[in-house]
């Protein structure tokens, strides 16, 4: 019986500690990548200012080329929304919903996941003129909810999102890049 008074005591102690732990973990997560584009922003702008244009880039088509979609609202107006669903895990279901535009330098949206993980998150897509070329930079930002927040400290979100990540952007590069 003292064997297993003192296991309850070591597991509780460990969950304790994980708990506080958790605390001092930050509950954001953000995750950018930038390329530099050689055509004007204006040109650029013209590939990131729709749910439709970031469709036609977007990564996750290569995964299921047949995922259902649906677009409702004004595409390209605040409120215009994206929605997908997806057998395919890298895929999954979820939607995006255009929550801000600053033409021609920021498009954000409200991203909602529903499988095959619940979560929500902001991306966005910046946009700088340096000279006749254009700096972008695609992201997100999104929290995760204590005591899972510990997991920030084991998760490599370069690892999980570059590929696809880098993926985007180049099919967005070359988009741009050959209407000039």
């Amino acid at each position: 019986m003292k064997i297993l008074k003192k296991i309850g005591i070591i597991l509780v102690a460990l969950i304790a500690i994980i708990l506080i732990a958790a605390i001092f973990v930050s509950k954001e997560i953000v995750y950018e990548k930038t390329i530099k584009i050689d055509t004007p922003i204006s040109t650029v702008w013209e590939h990131v200012n729709s749910l439709s244009d970031l469709d036609k880039w977007s990564p996750w088509n290569d995964y299921d080329p047949n995922m259902k979609k649906e677009f409702t609202g004004t595409d390209g107006a605040i409120g215009a929304t994206a929605s997908w669903e997806s057998d395919v895990k890298e895929v999954g279901k979820g939607s995006q919903t255009i929550a801000k535009i600053e033409k021609p330098t920021l498009f954000e949206t409200d991203l909602k996941f529903y499988e095959p993980y619940e979560s929500e998150a902001k991306g966005y897509i910046k946009l700088v003129k340096e000279n006749e070329t254009t700096m972008l930079t695609w992201g997100f930002k999104s929290e995760v909810p204590y005591p899972f927040n510990l997991m920030n400290l084991f998760t490599d979100m370069e690892e999980i999102m570059d590929k696809d990540w880098n993926n985007g952007l180049s099919k967005l590069k070359n988009l741009c890049e050959k209407q000039s």
